[in-house]
This record gives structure tokens, sequence and C-alpha cells, in this order.
């Protein structure tokens, strides 16, 4: 989760996929996967650089524990060419210390194909009503652990 001064999230909407149920659930953080070896929290700063260009961030706070959701039965096989059947997540949150310049989600590091169409700063509490469903409890429980955060 990256925070602004204002104590709003980084979103991004989120490119068509099997997994959108409707225009309104297609906003996310960015998340991605850790690399074989690599601590989960370069893997973060990597993936966030990765899907936005965001460089300028210091760590706020971690959540402990990993927090899991299952993909739904009819397109886990659709969902991530059927290869994974849900994740498991390692969340931190982050300050945002840079100029919004910075932000590029259309064209994003090392010449990746952009994972978001748009991005915003949203209050951290609507983040749950605009995940996709089978990703809201991971959401709640983020805003719930880092909703302190929100007014620093």
């Amino acid at each position: 989760m990256v925070l602004n001064g204002a104590g709003r999230a980084f979103i991004g909407r989120r490119r068509n996929g099997p997994e959108h149920v409707d225009a309104t659930h297609d906003w996310q953080m960015p998340q991605g996967g850790v690399d074989p070896g690599e601590d989960t929290y370069k893997a973060a700063l990597r993936e966030l650089h990765e899907e936005t260009n965001i460089r300028s961030v210091e760590k706020l706070a971690e959540i402990e524990e990993w927090l899991a959701y299952d993909i739904p039965r009819d397109i886990a096989g659709q969902a991530w060419k059927g290869k994974y059947r849900g994740q498991t997540q390692k969340w931190y949150a982050l300050r945002f210390t840079g100029d919004e310049r910075e932000i590029d989600v259309a064209h994003p590091a090392g010449g990746r194909k952009p994972e978001f169409l748009e991005w915003r700063w949203e209050p951290m509490r609507n983040l749950p009503r605009l995940i996709i469903p089978f990703k809201r409890k991971v959401y709640e429980r983020v805003v719930k652990e880092f909703a302190d955060l929100a007014g620093r």
C-alpha cells in the first residue's frame, strides 16, 4: 500500500482479464511475485517500480503474517493461464515521497507491458469496495492493519 502525504492510497485500474467481473471492481494496489531467494521487501519495491515507476518511498509498516485468497473455481482455469489457484501475499505500507510526475503506469519500468490503464489516490476506507470480490477480505484486513497510517 502506497500512501501519499494526505493519507490516500495509490490504486490502479487493471486491464481486463477473466478475474474482473465488472468495471467497478477492476481497481487494485500494486502487487507481484517474489523471486526465489528474494527478500520480500525488496520484491515489493521491485514490483512497485515495475508496475508504476515509483521509487520514492519510505517504509511505514508491514503486516507480519502472510494473507491469502483463492481464485473462484469458475475462473481459476482462465486467470493467469490456469497456473495459479490463489495467492499468498506479504503486505507493506509505504509513504510516497516523490513528485507525482515519477508515476507512469503507461510506460512501466524495464519496457514491461502496462498492468494499469490509469491510477489515482483513493481514501483507504474505499479500497475493499473497489477490488474484485474474491480479494475483498484481504483488502479489508490490509485497511484495518494500516488504518492508523492514513492520517500521518
